[in-house]
C-alpha cells in the first residue's frame, strides 16, 4: 500500500474518532458527526480504504484507546451501540464501491450513496442494539423501542449529516480522482 494511501486511512480513522466527540445527547444512543467521517471515508478513499480506514478507527477503540462516544475496550462489543460501529465498517465499503462506479458525482447522487450507508448503518446498530438489550443485558425490549431510540430519533439530524457529507463529497472527491487516489487503490 502506498504511503499516502496510509496517511489517508490513518486521517479519516483519527476524523471518525474526533466525530465520536462532536455529540449532542439523546437517550442510549448519542447523536455523533461519526457518519459524516465514516460517508466522506468511501466516498473519498473508495471501498477498500474507506472500509480499511473504519476498521483501523474500531480497532484502535477494542485495544482500548478510548475513542468511541462511551471509552474503548474489548468490552465494547457488548455495549448497546457498537452495532452502529459495524455499520460504518459495512457502509463505508459499500458507499466507496458505489462512488467508484460513479464517473461524475454530482449532489443528489452524493445525497442518495449517503442515504443508503446510512441505512445500512441503522440496520445493523438497530438489530444489535435490540439484540443486546434483550439477550445481553436481560432487559426486554421491542423492536419498535429499537427502531424508535436507534433511528428515528437521530434521522433528522442523520439527514443534515448526509447532505453536508455531500456538499463536501462533491467538491473532495473531483480532487482526490485527480490525484489517482481512488485509481491506485483498485488497480
Amino acid at each position: 500500500m502506498k504511503t499516502k494511501n496510509l496517511i489517508l486511512v490513518s486521517i479519516f480513522a483519527a476524523l471518525t474518532a474526533i466525530g465520536a466527540f462532536i455529540r449532542i445527547p439523546i437517550p442510549y444512543v448519542p447523536f455523533t458527526l461519526q457518519y459524516l467521517f465514516c460517508a466522506l471515508a468511501g466516498m473519498v478513499l473508495g471501498s477498500r480504504l474507506g472500509a480499511l480506514s473504519q476498521i483501523v478507527y474500531v480497532f484502535i477503540g477494542l485495544i482500548g484507546i478510548p475513542v468511541f462516544t462511551e471509552g474503548g475496550g474489548p468490552s465494547y462489543i457488548f455495549k448497546p451501540t457498537f452495532g452502529y460501529l459495524i455499520g460504518f465498517i459495512v457502509a463505508a465499503y459499500v458507499i466507496g464501491k458505489i462512488t467508484e462506479n460513479i464517473k461524475t458525482l454530482t449532489m443528489q447522487k452524493a445525497f442518495f450513496i449517503s442515504i443508503i450507508g446510512l441505512i445500512i448503518v441503522y440496520t445493523l446498530g438497530v438489530v444489535y442494539l435490540y439484540e443486546i438489550y434483550n439477550l445481553y443485558l436481560g432487559q426486554v425490549k421491542s423492536i419498535a423501542w429499537a427502531i424508535k431510540y436507534g433511528a428515528l430519533l437521530c434521522l433528522g439530524g442523520d439527514i443534515i449529516v448526509c447532505f453536508a457529507g455531500s456538499l463536501l463529497a462533491i467538491r473532495i472527491v473531483p480532487y482526490f480522482r485527480k490525484k489517482s487516489v481512488l485509481k491506485s487503490q483498485s488497480a
